[in-house]
């Protein structure tokens, strides 16, 4: 399940001379990371990014001016513990991806929980589409992978990366993960729509700001949210599922939840219910979900206020 950015509806990604260069230096590491044995690149990749990645890309900074915006009441201590996992729990996420069939096989056993498993089942034996909304929680797509490999048609929207030289060995990696993948805008709408009248369940991430999006509460502040979720749940008679990959103590195995289909009605009233749904879990594992994302923008600039540390 790849997650869903608001741009341009067929933007391709271009060449520049900086893109390239990081994306040498990225290939060096994962090359690197991927020599190891998994039990080691996994936690290794993510101690990198916590420790080097984020604070010369100014993650923490970000991080902490979400935190001191929705959750103000938090200790300096619990907030220093999030920064601190919110990246690694990136990082790992990363090397997991590009770990391919290592991945895959690991998430082929993880046991399914929640009130929505049996809606989905029979959804499945009903040939009926589902929408599977998911965040940049835990790892997205491990919940995609342990769907696959227990026979469910499980499609995603991806969005081409910015950086050219990145995205053709991004889209190749979550590709072996599973597919059918639809890329953002017209050129993977036909695709897209082919399936769900199919009976696919096609997998979406709406949990970042978009400019199109409507004002919805989260976490106490409107943040702009997409209501495609919803809107193609109502076009096309399809459950609309919460669904979430949680990690677990031992940062390298997950629970997959799937959470009651959230009823049909007006797009709004559905997705602030997708809304309320990621929070609460949120709220229960604050470091595993992305707050380095810019969710809370208010006249461009970068809520919190300016925050020097690294």
């Amino acid at each position: 399940m790849i997650h869903e950015i608001d741009g341009p509806m067929d933007e391709k990604p271009a060449f520049r001379v900086g893109h390239w260069l990081q994306d040498r230096l990225f290939r060096v590491l994962i090359g690197g990371l991927l020599r190891l044995p998994y039990r080691i690149r996994v936690p290794l990749c993510g101690w990198l990014v916590s420790k080097v990645v984020a604070p010369l890309a100014g993650y923490r900074r970000r991080i902490r001016n979400n935190l001191a915006l929705v959750r103000p009441d938090l200790s300096r201590e619990e907030v220093e513990r999030i920064v601190r996992a919110v990246p690694d729990n990136v990082g790992r996420t990363l090397i997991e991806i590009y770990s391919g069939q290592e991945f895959v096989a690991r998430a082929a056993a993880l046991p399914l929980t929640g009130e929505g498993v049996a809606a989905l089942e029979q959804a499945h034996r009903e040939n009926r589409p589902v929408i599977l909304v998911t965040a940049h929680f835990g790892n997205y797509d491990a919940s995609r992978a342990a769907l696959i490999a227990r026979g469910y048609p499980v499609g995603a929207l991806y969005m081409n990366m910015s950086n050219a030289a990145f995205n053709a060995h991004y889209v190749k990696a979550i590709s072996a993960i599973g597919t059918p993948l639809f890329p953002r805008g017209r050129e993977g709408l036909a695709g897209m729509v082919k399936f769900l009248r199919k009976g696919g369940m096609l997998g979406m991430l709406i949990d970042q700001h978009m400019r199109s999006g409507v004002l919805l509460p989260f976490f106490g502040h409107e943040a702009q949210t997409a209501l495609s979720a919803a809107e193609l749940a109502l076009k096309y008679d399809a459950l609309c599922v919460p669904v979430y990959a949680l990690r677990q103590q031992d940062g390298l195995s997950f629970e997959v939840i799937v959470e009651a289909p959230v009823p049909h009605g007006d797009p709004v009233a559905m997705t602030q219910a997708l809304n309320d749904s990621l929070e609460r879990l949120v709220r229960r594992h604050m470091g595993q979900w992305f707050w380095i994302h810019k969710r809370w923008k208010h006249a461009g600039r970068e809520v919190g206020g300016p925050d020097r540390r690294a």
